[in-house]
């Protein structure tokens, strides 16, 4: 199992979280003079700790680490991140961490009213009812190494991470991630029903494409492919980045390469689309009616009316990637991404205006604060307020 392209906002701010991203290090042994019948044995001397059922170090400066999704519970503001952390205010200012029984990464975090879902690594999922005060696992499936003598086929969706989720009330939820893993509850989050979004085609499952005409000579020499062979194909499990409903009712996920998929019967049945622009986008917004807004790789934006058959370019003048984004009133909204970079138009069909926010670093997720405008925004660096301006 590859995790090394599961996404590159991942990528990118778990790598400035260090080795102990997780909670854990593997234990390091310095060389030493000490003969071995003075080593210390016994419990002690093993340092691993299971960081899925390791509750979460209170850290006192985890306000200022990395946090990858932020949600409002009622008057509450949540965040979720690296090691397990979550973080919650009641003036979006001053944080206080709770105390969650997993130290696995949070990527997102959604909320109805009270009831809270988080989603992360070894797709695991917890759930608070209180507000985030206190926090239950609901779901865990890391990868185990095969026995021996299991022939059985691998699950491919086993230890792979869980990047979007969405609730639409405290019954009806959905969460995707890495390897076209969706995922489906109509109770809460007790149980978890998988959902098919991306079907293999006949080609996919049977795994007998034919190599393109150009692979090799008749003596098996290598040949040039044509610029048709080498383009980039459709991936058959791409990754699922993120979800969003629209006012019709309907979801919309966005994922790797420009793969796009809808569904407007609740998630029994999807359509599978193609975006513009073959970079993966990285977030998607819902708006009224069937109106999208898809962002991602490199500053692309675009925009649809229709649910995705028809889309328009939204320019950006940049080519920072776009990590996250909120919808504003009357169509407006925020998206924020690398180097600090955030994106703002009051109404739709406004101009997006560029600001920067030098102090946060990569930024993951965004959400409004205040009426006057201001933004607050979570990612590489903590969580801080923003007023463009």
């Amino acid at each position: 199992m590859k995790f090394s392209s599961f996404r590159p906002l991942s990528c990118v701010l778990l790598a400035c979280a260090g080795v102990g991203q997780f909670g854990w290090a593997p234990a390091q042994t310095a060389a030493t003079d000490t003969p071995a019948a003075q080593t210390p044995a016994g419990p002690a001397a093993s340092a691993w700790v299971d960081p899925i059922g390791a509750p979460a170090e209170v850290m006192p400066l985890a306000a200022q680490s990395l946090l990858l999704g932020v949600a409002r519970s009622g008057d509450r503001f949540v965040a979720v991140g690296a090691r397990g952390d979550v973080l919650l205010s009641d003036d979006g200012r001053a944080w206080r961490q709770a105390a969650v029984p997993t130290r696995m990464t949070f990527t997102a975090v959604a909320a109805v009213d009270a009831q809270l879902w988080a989603v992360g690594h070894e797709g695991v999922i917890a759930h608070s009812a209180d507000g985030g005060e206190h926090w239950e696992l609901q779901r865990q499936d890391p990868w185990k190494a095969p026995a021996a003598d299991d022939n059985a086929a691998q699950d491919s969706h086993q230890g792979v991470p869980l990047l979007g989720v969405l609730f639409t009330d405290i019954h009806h939820g959905y969460a995707v991630g890495a390897y076209s893993l969706a995922l489906k509850t109509t109770d809460g989050g007790a149980t978890w029903q998988p959902l098919t979004v991306a079907a293999k085609s006949k080609a996919d499952a049977d795994d007998t494409a034919a190599e393109p005409a150009g692979a090799k000579g008749k003596h098996g020499e290598a040949q040039t492919f044509t610029q048709d062979e080498l383009k980039l194909g459709q991936e058959a499990t791409p990754h699922l980045n993120a979800i969003a409903r629209t006012g019709s009712g309907a979801l919309f996920i966005v994922g790797e390469r420009g793969s796009a998929f809808r569904s407007r019967d609740d998630g029994a049945s999807w359509q599978r689309l193609q975006l513009p622009y073959d970079g993966s986008m990285f977030g998607v917004i819902g708006y009224e009616a069937d109106h999208v807004l898809a962002f991602g790789l490199r500053g692309h934006v675009y925009e649809s009316s229709d649910l995705g058959e028809h889309w328009t370019q939204v320019q950006t003048g940049t080519e920072l990637s776009l990590m996250g984004g909120v919808a504003l009133p009357g169509g407006g909204g925020a998206i924020v991404g690398a180097n600090g970079i955030v994106l703002v138009r009051t109404h739709a069909g406004d101009a997006l205006k560029s600001y920067v926010d030098d102090s946060a670093g990569i930024i993951a997720t965004v959400i409004p604060f205040a009426d006057d405008g201001t933004l607050l925004i979570a990612g590489e660096n903590g969580i801080s307020l923003f007023l463009p301006k």
